[in-house]
């Protein structure tokens, strides 16, 4: 089975990271930034279309903006991040039982490759689907349908992992069963709506879905 992973929100917690990149973008073009409820709903989306309506969408601002969240992540911002608790032992389990896996996510691929590639089971993934930097979409539906097509699997015999109702809309564009997890920044109204295949609170449940045995 192909299992495709969403990265921020269902891999890891870059809630720290996101934030303060933001906040650090805001205030490169002197506007204030959103308190931190309202920047949770950030996490998921492209970064133009964040930044855009807050910034009276204004093209330059917006991409000023853009580059200096970059920059900061370059710096630092790739770092700030933590595993969320049993996922490492999920991925373990998936790879003993033979399925592959992927990363799908709408963090710019820039910003994507270092982390996964730094996380501890970051050469479990086979791929990472991430946007070009010019991007102003978040292209789940488009990335999803390149790794079904990459793999060489039947929509069938994949799975999309993700915390966010972007994540499942792509599944359901594709024909894939989504998987809708609670210890992200979605919650379960939005995933019930986009259409969650289904839904979990913890990694194992994951595991139980794919037929794989976590290590006792």
């Amino acid at each position: 089975m192909l299992i495709l992973f969403d990265l921020d929100g269902t891999l890891i917690d870059s809630q720290i990271g996101i934030f303060a990149g933001v906040r650090h973008a805001m205030a490169s073009v002197g506007a204030e930034a959103p308190d931190d409820d309202a920047l949770r709903a950030w996490i998921g989306p492209p970064l133009r279309v964040s930044f855009g309506p807050l910034l009276d969408h204004d093209s330059e601002r917006v991409e000023k903006a853009v580059e200096a969240y970059s920059q900061r992540f370059h710096d630092i911002g790739w770092s700030e991040h933590t595993v969320y608790p049993g996922i490492p032992e999920l991925i373990a389990a998936l790879v003993g039982a033979g399925h592959r896996l992927a990363v799908v996510t709408s963090k710019v691929r820039p910003h994507a490759e270092p982390i996964v590639a730094h996380l501890p089971f970051g050469e479990a993934f086979e791929q990472v689907y991430a946007p070009d930097p010019s991007s102003a979409k978040s292209e789940k539906a488009e990335m999803i349908s390149a790794a079904v097509l990459d793999f060489g699997k039947g929509v069938d015999d994949v799975l999309m992992i993700g915390d966010r109702h972007f994540d499942i809309d792509g599944a359901v564009a594709n024909g894939v069963r989504g998987i809708g997890v609670l210890w992200g920044f979605g919650d379960r109204a939005e995933l019930e709506e986009a259409g969650a295949w289904k839904i979990v609170e913890k990694p194992m449940d994951i595991a139980a879905l794919a037929g794989a045995k976590l290590a006792s």
